[in-house]
């Protein structure tokens, strides 16, 4: 079979299968799904957290050379305060009530009304903020099954079943920021299969242009850790604080703990099967 078939077919798999199998927290009943989101948000930033810290910002650090170091953490900063600019934009763009000045103080007496327009458009873009970073990170993925194809096929056969099961973890996580910024279960699935059409993105460029494609790597790999990194500290940590009592916080603090876990595992087992 032609090798740029191959490329398609598998990052296909490595991308699609992660979302699919993820995809079974969308099958819980309302009610269940209601109560399990919560913990899942929870469990979200730890996933995003240690695929930022534990993931991306090393294997871009292993990729260049020591005189590029401040070069990539300066991306790093910098991709930190452009999802911040970014997120004003689409708040804005959400925001129909107070503070906006498009809007001007017609509705500065309507605080409930206020509160309630200015939480419902961050909460709309942490989700378009999710698409977008998942979506860098999936085209990193599938230059990174391309290259290991274009190595050996059965590398790439694979690198590219390593890249879904350690995907995972994070698709739930994924899912879970979505429902709680207003997307139903459709859309959801829908948007997160779009972004994992990035990995088929990024190996079939790759085939066609692997060499200069690699030199820019480490910067996609920068900019999706720190869309990561955003979302886990400015749009879903604050959410945790609304509920402060000993139970709930443990509980927050160890589905954290075991979505780091998680990942730190999925993602060392990957890299052993990799090598």
């Amino acid at each position: 079979m032609n090798l740029l078939v191959l490329i398609i077919i598998f990052t296909a798999i490595g991308g699609i299968l992660s979302v699919m199998a993820a995809a079974v927290f969308l099958l819980l009943p309302e009610r269940h799904r209601n109560t399990v989101l919560p913990h899942g948000i929870s469990f979200a930033i730890g996933a995003l957290l240690a695929v930022a810290f534990w993931g991306l910002i090393p294997e871009a650090f292993e990729a260049v050379e020591p005189t590029q170091f401040q070069a990539l953490s300066g991306t790093v900063l910098a991709g930190i305060l452009g999802f911040f600019v970014l997120e004003k934009l689409l708040i804005w763009r959400h925001c129909h009530f107070g503070e906006c000045e498009a809007h001007g103080d017609e509705h500065e007496h309507d605080g409930h009304s206020h509160s309630h327009s200015h939480a419902h458009a961050t909460a709309k873009s942490a989700g378009s903020l999710i698409i977008l970073g998942d979506s860098m990170h999936n085209f990193v993925d599938g230059v990174l099954i391309a290259a290991a194809f274009l190595t050996d096929v059965k590398l790439g056969i694979v690198t590219s079943l390593a890249v879904a099961a350690h995907e995972i973890p994070q698709e739930v996580g994924d899912f879970a920021i979505l429902l709680q910024s207003g997307y139903s279960r459709g859309k959801a699935l829908f948007y997160n299969i779009l972004a994992s059409l990035g990995t088929v993105l990024g190996g079939v460029l790759a085939y066609f242009s692997l060499e200069d494609l690699h030199n820019s790597l480490p910067y996609f790999l920068a900019l999706a850790a720190s869309s990561f990194i955003y979302i886990a500290v400015a749009d879903l940590i604050p959410s945790l604080h609304k509920k402060t009592d000993i139970k709930t916080s443990l509980q927050q603090i160890a589905l954290i703990a075991a979505g780091v876990l998680l990942i730190c595992t999925m993602h060392g087992i990957a890299h052993d099967i990799e090598i």
